[in-house]
């Protein structure tokens, strides 16, 4: 079993691409026959709520044959940009999932929940558990000087009920009350996370496939890579013209079964 147009891996969104919710989407089996047939894969995700092996295990519970060296997160960007930015004990403000905080902790560095603590950072992923409280806190810590990490800036997040607002829309309301953005964005559209999960994976010419035009496609451009809208997510192919080059798929597919060779169409 081989991809098409000669890839040797194949890099995937998970949110739209694979799953909606607690729902395998339709055409996502074969990545069981790529992965049984050796072919490189990589499931690169924005999602910073979810710890690795939570990842993995929720795509095990859905038939997919994931382990955890598949998985590469915004999360784990986000540590490193922190371990490469910050003096190893700094004290960093996480806003976010307890995966994301343990995942700092993990690291070496203080994990502190007030601004009255002074921290050194801030690092902000998306928890469906966050409110004013903790985006208050964040606001407060970055007017003070601390260094800000956003995990991603997806700004909604596919559920099975419909689109629900994503982190992006979170950064936006401490954005709006700072006054600026991110000093660093670890995920998806820089071209980081993709080098990252290429690589580990040992890919040459590695096919990124996504729901996002704005993450998914223009991040997948920036790394040097080939990249496939699928139509099973967010963004649809009216929604491709007029955008940016950077943004427009080098290919559209109604689903993750026609990237191998031979589908059909």
């Amino acid at each position: 079993m081989k991809l098409r147009d000669g890839h040797d891996g194949l890099l995937c969104d998970l949110d739209g691409v694979v799953y909606a919710g607690d729902q395998l989407i339709s055409g996502a089996e074969i990545l069981n026959d790529l992965i049984d047939h050796g072919v490189a894969v990589g499931f690169v995700t924005n999602n910073a709520s979810k710890s690795t092996e939570a990842v993995v295990a929720k795509l095990q519970k859905l038939g997919v044959h994931a382990a955890p060296a598949h998985v590469y997160s915004s999360a784990q960007a986000g540590v490193e940009i922190l371990r490469a930015e910050q003096q190893p004990g700094a004290t960093v403000l996480v806003v976010g999932s307890d995966s994301l905080r343990q995942a700092v902790a993990q690291a070496g560095f203080q994990v502190v929940d007030h601004a009255s603590q002074q921290p050194e950072a801030v690092i902000q992923g998306f928890d469906p558990g966050i409110g004013w409280k903790n985006l208050a806190e964040a606001s407060f810590a970055i007017h003070r000087g601390a260094f800000w990490v956003a995990t991603n800036l997806d700004l909604t997040i596919p559920q099975e009920q419909g689109i629900a607002p994503g982190n992006g829309s979170l950064i936006g309301a401490v954005t709006q009350a700072v006054g600026r953005g991110p000093d660093v964005v670890a995920g998806k559209p820089e071209p980081q996370l993709f080098q990252l999960a290429a690589q580990a994976q040992g890919m040459n010419r590695p096919l990124m496939v996504g729901d996002r035009l704005d993450t998914d496609i223009k991040g997948a451009h920036a790394a040097g890579f080939t990249a496939a809208l699928v139509t099973t997510g967010i963004h649809q192919p009216a929604d491709v013209a007029g955008r940016d080059r950077t943004e427009q798929p080098d290919v559209i597919i109604d689903h993750l079964g026609q990237l191998v060779e031979g589908a059909h169409e």
